[in-house]
Parts: structure tokens; C-alpha cells; sequence
């Protein structure tokens, strides 16, 4: 056995986690450059854009009858764990301003880079309804969340507050230095979506994201409802920032940083490396 301050790894921990650095970071030197931010604001508007077309497509599909509501809430739970492993360590994946103010809040994203992720998200979701006006026609509100029939805003508000909450949670606990990063984080984010569809989509349509409200609101013109699913995010995402504060402490260390900004960020890289030396020196 080997410690580290408080913590004790054993003679296995230390090779599991080099590996989960090389899944967090990558060893591409191109990401190092801070100067490439163009890189991870594409990453958010593709990976926003693509979570929107699945969400609201399949919204679209089931007003229609041509697909099952499991189907459809299963489909970006499944989207968005495909979207963490592939271009997650670019961005950090957050497809969500609930997310990018969460990680700001936690001290594992810079504050100045808030406004453009939200804009690229916003941009993200916008395209995708576009896409789905282009080939569908404004139908079905173009997928948007509304409160489900016989429940008032009120209750899906709720609904949308404690939905969220959980899911900033998964994210924020996946990114952490105490916990999985890399493909376990897109499991347990990707696995928590869908859940939360198969049983709240009823209610209010399992949102948990602003974003992927604004698009269908906005180029279908139905603003019904829009500020349960601003409101909503936005109160859950207080809540999940608090429970990491308790369970966890304050954020901040080196995994967490780069799981919430990319490794774009200057010196995240050096901080892994450095970390990833350390574990091998105990080991």
C-alpha cells in the first residue's frame, strides 16, 4: 500500500488511473494551444446541435405516432454519452448553460468563457430546429418541452428543478478528481438521461436544459410555458452546486478543471502529467 496525504492507493490504482487520464486528456500536442478557443466553442454548438436534433426530433416523431416515448427519451441520453467520448476532452461537452454555469460556479470553468458556451449552445439548438423546420414543416411544436396533458406548469416546474439538480450532480461528481472521468462519466451522464426521460417525460418533458428549450421555442414561435424550463434548470443547478460543495468541497483541482474547460485550458495538461507522475512515484 502506498499514500498519498489522506489518500491510500493500492498497487492497481495506479495504472487504472494513468489510463483515465489518457481518456480525460488525450495526447494530441494541438490541444495544448490556448489560442485554438475556436476549436472548443464548435465543439458546443456540433454537440448541441446534435443532442436538439435527437431530443427534439424524437419529440416531433412521437406527436406523429411513428416512434414509442421510450424510444425518444432513451435516444439523447444515448446521444450525449456518444458525444462525451468522442469530443468531450475538446470543450469539456457541457451542451448545456445549466452545466457551464455549474462547472464556472465549482471554479472548473472560467467565468470570461460562460457567455460564448452559452451563445454556441443557444446557436447549437437553433440550427438543429432549423434543420427539423427544413424537414418536417413547423409541426408538433417542433418538439418542444411542455407540461404533459392534466399537469400545470407549476408541477413540471418542480419536476424540471429536482430533475436537473440529479443530473448536475452525475456531471459534477463524473468530473471530479474523487470519482470516474472519461468513459464511466459519459455512462453515468448518458445512463441518467435516459432514466429520467422513461419516467418524468410525461410530466414536463424532461428538459433539464435551457437550451434545448430555447431552439423548438424559438423557431416554432411557441414561447408556452419557456420560463419553467429557464426558471427550472437554473434553480436545480443551485441545488446540485451546493450538494458538490458538502459532498466534495470546494472544485477546482486539476481533473475537475479540465473535465469542465477542455484541455485547451493553459497548463491543464502539465497539471495532468504532473498528477499522473506523482500517482506513479507512490505507486
Amino acid at each position: 500500500m502506498a499514500t498519498n496525504g489522506d489518500s491510500t492507493l493500492t498497487i492497481h490504482d495506479a495504472p487504472r488511473a494513468r489510463h483515465l487520464l489518457m481518456l480525460e486528456f488525450g495526447s494530441r500536442t494541438e490541444f495544448d494551444d490556448a489560442a485554438l478557443e475556436y476549436r472548443r466553442l464548435f465543439s458546443e454548438v456540433l454537440g448541441t446541435f446534435m443532442l436538439v436534433l435527437v431530443a427534439a426530433g424524437g419529440g416531433i416523431l412521437v406527436g406523429k405516432g411513428q416512434i414509442s416515448l421510450a424510444a425518444a427519451v432513451v435516444a439523447p441520453g444515448l446521444m450525449v454519452m456518444a458525444i462525451i467520448l468522442f469530443m468531450g476532452a475538446v470543450s469539456g461537452a457541457h451542451l448545456n448553460p445549466g452545466v457551464s454555469l455549474a462547472f464556472a460556479f465549482r471554479g472548473d470553468f472560467p467565468w470570461r468563457r460562460v457567455p460564448g458556451y452559452i451563445v454556441a449552445q443557444l446557436l447549437g439548438a437553433t440550427l438543429a430546429c432549423l434543420f427539423l423546420l427544413a424537414v418536417f414543416g413547423n409541426v408538433e411544436h417542433l418538439g418542444a418541452t411542455l407540461p404533459g396533458p392534466g399537469y400545470q406548469d407549476w408541477q413540471a416546474l418542480l419536476m424540471e428543478i429536482v430533475l436537473t439538480a440529479v443530473l448536475v450532480s452525475v456531471i459534477l461528481g463524473t468530473a471530479s478528481a474523487a470519482q470516474n472521468v472519461g468513459t464511466i462519466g459519459a455512462l453515468g451522464v448518458g445512463g441518467y438521461i435516459a432514466l429520467a426521460g422513461l419516467w418524468s417525460a410525461p410530466v414536463s418533458g424532461t428538459s433539464m436544459n435551457p437550451a434545448r428549450s430555447f431552439g423548438p421555442a424559438l423557431v416554432s414561435g411557441d414561447w408556452t410555458a419557456f420560463w419553467v424550463y429557464l426558471v427550472g434548470p437554473l434553480v436545480g443547478v443551485t441545488i446540485a452546486v451546493g450538494c458538490a460543495w458538502i459532498l466534495r468541497g470546494r472544485g477546482g483541482d486539476s481533473i475537475s478543471h479540465a473535465a469542465g474547460s477542455g484541455v485547451l485550458s493553459p497548463g491543464r495538461r502539465a497539471e495532468s502529467v504532473k498528477l499522473s507522475r506523482e500517482i506513479d512515484e507512490d505507486g
